[in-house]
């Protein structure tokens, strides 16, 4: 008797190559849009397993998140401007946290912004960067490491845009000069933390257009599924993780929803976590408005600026009170 066995599919981020969409044929450009979009749009999330992004680069950058994240205490708390609301430099260790969740998250961040021409409406409305002293190179790293991503970004948002049917340059115009974000993140050991209220990253939902995430020196990445189970978001070396946020949503109508994801906590309380995510926002005039191929049944969501939009999110997690 012939016996027969039933195979369950089970649900991985789909994983793209960016590289056939740069340099591919029609076919293959078109194949990736209907992918991203797909994807984007089941998962909240994709991974770029090929890329336009130098990992020389990346691993140039990780080095000396590495060695900033080991200075003394007081030595790193130099680049701590309040003023700033953890816009630019660093955001010390239990001060984010998720919306809606009061307990702190068991990180510490970095944060590099865009370096603005000096005739750039937005010179003087965006911090300026803060740069470590105690380590010469940082700024050149993380400057050559954010303008590589933020071409990246360009390059995906002009497929999206393809997808969604927006006019050519419709992305590329909104961040233009944008208030795009690049984060290096530290997770200390959790040895001696509040691990029973607090983990590394809470769920959240990102607050931008896209983010895109280069290389994690460890796991713990999860979504929350459709099905509202977590699924683990596992990336290799040399790729990138991407997913999209409340900016895009709203402007989709929900169509590209902002997939809630955390990071949890280690099985050793001893192991340390860096990760690098690039946030890409528009910049702060654009308008946060529901895109005609998206209107479905109604617009769920108020016109609002994103400069708006992000005042309103930093408060929420604790960054502006």
């Amino acid at each position: 008797m012939e016996t027969t066995t039933q195979e369950t599919t089970e649900r991985k981020v789909p994983e793209l190559s960016l590289l056939s969409y740069v340099e591919g044929s029609e076919n293959d450009k078109t194949t990736f849009i209907n992918d991203l979009f797909g994807g984007l749009k089941d998962y909240g999330f994709i991974i770029l397993k090929d890329h336009i992004v130098d990992q020389a680069k990346v691993d140039r950058a990780y080095e000396y998140v590495h060695e900033f994240f080991q200075l003394p205490q007081e030595t790193k708390l130099k680049y701590y401007d309040k003023n700033i609301a953890g816009q630019r430099g660093l955001t010390p260790f239990g001060t984010e946290h998720a919306k809606d969740n009061p307990n702190p998250d068991l990180k510490e961040f970095w944060h590099v912004g865009r370096e603005l021409s000096a005739d750039s409406q937005y010179k003087g409305v965006y911090p300026e960067n803060l740069w470590p002293t105690e380590i010469p190179e940082f700024k050149k790293a993380f400057t050559e490491l954010y303008d590589a991503m933020d071409a990246t970004s360009v390059v995906l948002l002009e497929a999206l845009g393809i997808a969604l049917d927006v006019k050519p340059g419709f992305f590329k115009e909104m961040v233009n000069d944008g208030n795009s974000i690049l984060r290096t993140i530290h997770y200390p050991p959790t040895k001696g933390q509040d691990t029973k209220n607090s983990i590394r990253a809470a769920a959240h939902e990102d607050i931008n257009l896209i983010t895109m995430l280069v290389g994690a020196t460890a796991s713990g990445l999860q979504l929350l599924d459709r099905d509202g189970t977590w699924l683990d978001v596992n990336s290799k070396p040399g790729q990138i993780v991407v997913d999209t946020g409340d900016m895009m949503s709203r402007l989709t109508n929900d169509v590209l929803p902002a997939t809630t994801h955390r990071v949890v906590n280690p099985d050793s309380d001893g192991e340390r976590r860096y990760s690098m995510p690039y946030f890409v926002h528009p910049h702060s005039k654009a308008m946060l408005s529901c895109l005609d191929s998206c209107v479905g049944s109604g617009r769920k969501h108020e016109d609002i600026t994103a400069g708006d939009f992000l005042n309103q999110r930093l408060r929420e997690i604790g960054l502006i009170k």
